[in-house]
């Protein structure tokens, strides 16, 4: 399964993880660093809760943290990954009622991260419109720039499931 597009026009951000809102951190496994290289983000016990949707091996995090594994494509999503999305928002969600610091990552932080982010933003009373704009303000104005994403958000995530769902039927 391929996870990743290849966009040479995208830049890499320049910092690992943004926070969105207190304690909900957006990123990465690459960003470029102080002196203009490409450096590798690396998690190790900063967060509570870590969820990759787009695992590398060596980039964390340490042992004992909390982390939630579900790769998908940068791309077109069938139900099930949709699924996994909304759980995804859901647990970052519910870490974060309890205090918790939860990272959201995938390659550079920009559309994956940014959809369940996006979902659990909207989970708290936010317009698609909204999650969508202060995400791009807080971690890039490339975030997001996936406009099938932009399109599963602007639908409703359980909405964009549904007929995911009966188009594989």
């Amino acid at each position: 399964m391929r996870t990743r597009r290849k966009q040479p026009d995208v830049p890499a951000p320049d910092s690992p993880w943004s926070e969105i809102v207190p304690g909900l951190w957006m990123g990465g496994h690459e960003f470029r660093g102080r002196t203009g290289q490409l450096e590798f983000a690396v998690v190790r016990d900063e967060f509570d809760l870590v969820q990759t949707l787009l695992s590398l091996p060596g980039h964390g995090p340490d042992p004992g943290v909390e982390h939630h594994v579900w790769p998908i494509p940068d791309g077109p999503l069938d139900g099930t990954q949709l699924a996994g999305v909304i759980r995804l928002a859901e647990a970052a969600c519910e870490a974060l009622d309890g205090g918790r610091r939860v990272l959201v990552r995938c390659y550079h932080g920009y559309n994956r991260s940014g959809l369940v982010i996006a979902h659990a933003l909207v989970r708290r009373s936010q317009s698609a419109e909204q999650a969508i704009r202060l995400i791009r303000s807080r971690r890039s104005p490339w975030a997001l720039h996936n406009e099938l994403f932009v399109d599963y958000l602007r639908a409703g995530l359980s909405t964009a499931r549904l007929l995911e769902e009966l188009a594989e039927q």
